[in-house]
């Protein structure tokens, strides 16, 4: 036999349970998250991708590594796709605030599921200064919190200090917030210990 148990138990059970949410940010501060994905403090995830840049596709035996960049602070910028609006947007602004949001010694990549010849043409046709990276299964996305539909890529920013941990993490990035870029240059000069 059932027991019917009364609708306010349940409410009450119901609003007794924390809430659980995906933070703008994770600075600084220690997190509890049901979202998957390295949280600040954690090693990052090594992983190995093909790339492409504004001048070419690079070689298939020369992938980029993660672990290669170990001893600098590496920008990984996940982005849903070239040629959109908001890719454009936040690649644009990357490489226009490329000097004083990141600077020579500081590693930048761009990552999404489109193809390397994609990739060549978004990277030549904003001048980027920085690598591409294709991850069409979205194998290293899901490693780092930032798959999003069949195609596409949530938009999400890591920055990974020279001692290989997870030194900032925004599972939401905004394009087109200048706060984003703000709180992003900022932990980058911290991993740089600046």
């Amino acid at each position: 036999m059932r027991r019917a148990i009364p609708i306010a138990a349940v409410v009450l059970w119901v609003s007794a349970v924390p809430r659980v949410t995906a933070q703008d940010s994770t600075v600084g501060r220690p997190t509890a998250m049901l979202i998957s994905g390295p949280d600040v403090g954690r090693r990052a995830p090594s992983f190995r991708l093909p790339w492409a840049d504004r001048t070419r596709v690079g070689p298939v035996d020369q992938t980029y590594d993660l672990s290669l960049d170990r001893g600098r602070t590496v920008v990984l910028a996940f982005y849903p796709r070239d040629f959109t609006s908001s890719g454009t947007a936040e690649m644009s602004r990357f490489a226009e605030q490329y000097d004083s949001l990141f600077g020579p010694e500081v590693v930048v990549v761009g990552i999404s599921a489109d193809s390397l010849q994609t990739h060549h043409r978004f990277a030549a046709s904003l001048n980027l200064p920085f690598r591409l990276l294709s991850d069409p299964t979205q194998e290293v996305a899901r490693r780092y919190a930032s798959t999003g539909g069949s195609r596409s890529m949530r938009r999400t920013v890591y920055v990974v200090g020279p001692d290989g941990t997870v030194h900032y993490r925004n599972l939401r990035f905004n394009a087109l917030d200048p706060l984003h870029y703000a709180e992003l240059g900022a932990a980058v000069r911290r991993s740089r210990g600046g």
